[in-house]
């Protein structure tokens, strides 16, 4: 049994998490870099160092931007030489290239590093309804499952090597970049037209033309003018460079993700604090 957890980032992603893991009854010690006084979950015990909560806790958490703060962040944790830690999950999305110096890292440590990103955004991680993608020791995923059922609502274990996992969450929002840009492109059709959007989705709901765009972006975010998939601009653009990375250190096609990356470059100056769902009015504006 699992007493102890450690938390560290408290983003827009993390925070929520570890708000809903404390309904576990299990104590939960959190770190942030920045303000991380504004930012403890009621419950939490707010820790001043990575080295502080390493010597606390046996899981850690980490839910970061990148790669390269994951890498800082598992290098602290291993410099600690804390005895208690059991292994560090990684919800963070950062490529699988971005994985293999922190294996390299850990290669010594008594410790598992397990490759789990996440998907379901802000609003998931609110309501505990995010998907884990878990790439890594099955051991560890069966020890903890009770308690991560906390904060996730679906668990996939996707495979055996760290990195499998991170391979998984980019192609699915890859394909949710896709799903995105290729609606814009056909709803403005509709428009120019004079079809009405509203129309246009309750056909498409319930056509082969049917994606996560037309279920949800579009009716909820786009038809509201809203914009609040709260999934930032910056991190899909993030997503779908590493994607485009991956599939070029292997020679896989990527002419279409091309296009998208491409759209989502042209999101980024427009709209560099916007929610990616703002790609709609970039699409649009090309006329």
């Amino acid at each position: 049994m699992i007493n102890t957890y450690g938390f560290i980032g408290l983003g827009d992603m993390g925070k929520p998490m570890a708000d809903n893991l404390v309904k576990s009854q299990k104590k939960i010690y959190v770190f942030d870099a920045f303000d991380i006084e504004k930012k403890v979950p009621k419950g939490c015990y707010a820790t001043e160092s990575v080295d502080e909560l390493s010597n606390n806790t046996e899981i850690i958490f980490i839910s970061v931007p990148d790669g390269k703060i994951s890498q800082d962040v598992v290098k602290e944790i291993v410099l600690s030489n804390s005895k208690n830690i059991k292994a560090i999950i990684n919800l963070s999305t950062i490529g699988l290239a971005e994985t293999k110096p922190i294996l390299e890292l850990i290669s010594k440590s008594n410790f598992k590093y397990i490759d789990a990103p996440v998907s379901g955004g802000k609003t998931g991680a609110v309501n505990a309804t995010i998907t884990i993608m878990w790439s890594g020791s099955k051991e560890i995923l069966e020890l903890i499952k009770l308690d991560l059922k906390y904060f996730v609502k679906s668990i996939f274990y996707v495979g055996s090597t760290p990195g499998q996992g991170q391979i998984m969450k980019l192609l699915n929002n890859f394909l949710s970049a896709v799903s995105m840009t290729a609606t814009s492109e056909a709803i403005i059709l509709g428009l120019k037209n004079n079809l009405d959007m509203k129309t246009m989705l309750q056909v498409l709901n319930v056509s082969t033309g049917k994606n996560s765009a037309t279920l949800d972006k579009f009716p909820n975010r786009i038809l509201t003018e809203t914009f609040d998939a709260a999934f930032r601009m910056s991190l899909m653009n993030k997503d779908i460079d590493l994607y485009l990375s991956e599939a070029r250190n292997i020679n896989t096609p990527i002419d279409i993700a091309e296009v998208v990356n491409s759209y989502f470059k042209d999101g980024l100056k427009r709209f560099p604090s916007g929610d990616f769902t703002e790609i709609y009015k970039v699409i649009k504006d090309k006329q």
